[in-house]
């Protein structure tokens, strides 16, 4: 094994020599398929990034064959200034801050924009990084052929429960969660530098999945931290050389000791100073409107209004027949007053088409298509205005497909989703069933924050549950004094904690 090899040792954990030649030989495979161009430079460039790059203060950066060197701290500086917040950092202004992410589902994408939001709130100008963005380089072909397996995988799960029983969720629990695992992925990870290869090396840099951490720390780079999503302990996450941030406290303690990632013997834990605790990861917009939103959920349900639903479904549709059960569950009241339902389907307009087709009903919808600057002045007009009838949002752009959700967010009094990333956020949620084993430790979160329900199991479960809500709306109103009460306890700060982490001073 070569010496300071991240495959062959994980925090001093030495890894079989079996499981670490299989390491090397899917790297090899995949050097053989996608290209072994580590060591070559990519040269990037500043764009402007649509749809949340004005309301986050967001650059974009993209590869060029410009050979010119990327000065990053010139273009952060005259970058225009952010507003000033009470998370404004002294001598913040004009120094940038990477975010890095891949385009797997949502969920990083909706993380790496609440870390962009955060350092924008904090005075920073926040750099977008899309792996998947460098189509030409292996980082890009390996990360979409992954994506690729992994949305096929997820509607197989919704679709064959034999799949799902046998290998989905054991693949998503138990799979994900062997140090073996990530052993293989570090060697793959030595494949993925490419992109950031032009970046200062001491720039701060926030991964929102393993690999991009993965990759950074392999580039060299001396200021990584690596955004941990999930609150299921997994060897999957590790990436040793960056600062591991967690959202819980019951992860804190799981990776702390790396719980059940090698079942065969004990292993070292991981050193002091490589694992922090920061809070769920929000976005600044959402968590410095806490208190004002919460107040409109509480005043609508004292006056009566119709019950607000929004429903994200997710890119791959793939939880169609239960989306489908609870529209049809709630469109008697919608019908009569007693609700009102917002539906995004991301990027992903045959959903929305599909939904149609199986509920004639919602051809009278409100549709908002493709126009991103009406879906935020709907969902502004909405914190105090009315609503009512069914709202259906898509737009083809993936920056508004996902940010429309934290849009509308501000302004429902129910987040219908599954116990993804959503499961974190400071809104009254329901929490459908999962999709993958991961993500049963998110409602778990949320059930024991009290700002959204246990894991609902069935259709028939969600259903009485949107019963139970209408006859005893203190329900909604208990989610929501727990969401005021979370914040003042610093439960959601969990972004601004995550830049701190990256900006600080620190020897490379």
């Amino acid at each position: 094994m070569a010496s300071m090899d991240k495959a062959a040792s994980i925090f001093g954990n030495i890894i079989d020599e079996k499981d670490y030649q299989k390491a090397c030989d899917n790297k090899e495979r995949l050097a053989k398929r996608y290209g072994a161009d580590s060591g070559t430079s990519c040269h990037l460039r500043v764009r402007e990034l649509p749809a949340i790059g004005e309301p986050l203060g967001a650059r974009n950066l993209v590869p060029t064959a410009d050979m010119r060197p990327l000065d990053l701290a010139a273009d952060a500086a005259a970058s225009p200034a952010p507003p000033k917040t009470p998370f404004t950092r002294e001598g913040a202004a004009g120094k940038p801050v990477v975010v890095a992410n891949i385009r797997m589902g949502f969920g990083h994408y909706r993380i790496a924009m609440a870390m962009a939001s955060a350092a924008h709130a904090m005075g920073y100008t926040p750099y977008w990084l899309d792996f998947m963005a460098f189509q030409d380089t292996a980082a890009g072909k390996i990360i979409a052929q992954q994506n690729k397996l992994y949305s096929m995988g997820s509607r197989l799960s919704q679709k064959v429960a034999p799949f799902n029983s046998l290998y989905w969720e054991p693949l998503n629990s138990e799979g994900f969660r062997k140090l073996s695992y990530n052993a293989s992925d570090q060697k793959a990870a030595e494949l993925m530098t490419e992109p950031l290869t032009d970046l200062p090396r001491d720039v701060p840099y926030i991964g929102t999945h393993a690999w991009t951490a993965q990759a950074a720390v392999h580039a060299g780079l001396t200021h990584v931290v690596n955004a941990i999503p999930d609150n299921w302990p997994m060897a999957l996450h590790l990436a040793e050389g960056s600062i591991h941030t967690v959202q819980t406290p019951s992860a804190y303690l799981g990776y702390k000791a790396l719980r059940g990632m090698d079942k065969g013997r004990t292993l070292q834990p991981m050193p002091d100073g490589s694992l922090v605790r920061t809070g769920h990861y929000i976005d600044h917009e959402l968590v410095s409107n806490i208190e004002a939103d919460c107040e409109r959920r509480l005043a609508r349900l004292a006056n009566g209004e119709p019950v607000r639903y929004l429903l994200s479904v997710g890119g791959a549709g793939a939880q169609f027949d239960l989306f489908k059960g609870i529209i049809e569950h709630l469109m008697p009241r919608i019908a009569i007053g007693q609700a009102a339902l917002m539906v995004n389907v991301g990027d992903h307009e045959k959903v929305w088409k599909r939904l149609v087709r199986a509920i004639p009903e919602l051809e009278r919808a409100t549709t908002h298509f493709e126009d991103f600057a009406e879906t935020a002045a709907f969902a502004n007009a909405a914190l105090d205005g009315p609503m009512e009838g069914v709202h259906a949002f898509y737009h083809s752009d993936i920056f508004a497909a996902v940010y429309s959700t934290n849009l509308l967010m501000r302004c429902c009094d129910a987040l219908v989703t599954k116990p993804s990333e959503l499961a974190y956020y400071p809104v009254p949620k329901l929490m459908i069933p999962r999709v993958g084993g991961h993500e049963a430790w998110g409602a778990i979160r949320a059930a024991e924050v009290g700002d959204g329900t246990y894991e609902l199991e069935s259709l028939d479960e969600v259903t009485a549950f949107i019963d139970l809500i209408h006859y005893q709306p203190s329900t909604l109103a208990f989610m929501n004094e727990n969401i005021v009460a979370a914040k003042q306890a610093g439960t959601y700060n969990g972004a601004y904690e995550v830049v701190a982490l990256a900006t600080q001073e620190r020897e490379g």
